[in-house]
């Protein structure tokens, strides 16, 4: 399979057990590749922006506890 159509197809043929077993498989994939790239941008300093702004919200008193 080298191909998103081939892919496509070759899902489209699966029984329903299957499919629940590939489900189940993309799922903890694609939160596994989600998980990587999030350390990947925490790593590189792309979500410093994020932490910082958070940071002067809290010192600026904009933050509440609820």
């Amino acid at each position: 399979m080298t191909s998103v159509q081939e892919i496509e197809a070759a899902v489209e043929r699966l029984a329903p057990e299957q499919m629940a077993q590939f489900r189940a498989w993309f799922e903890a994939f694609d939160a596994s590749e989600w998980d990587r790239r999030i350390e990947q941008d925490v790593t590189a300093g792309r979500l410093d922006w994020l932490a910082n702004e958070g940071l002067e919200d809290l010192a600026a008193g904009r933050c509440t506890d609820r």
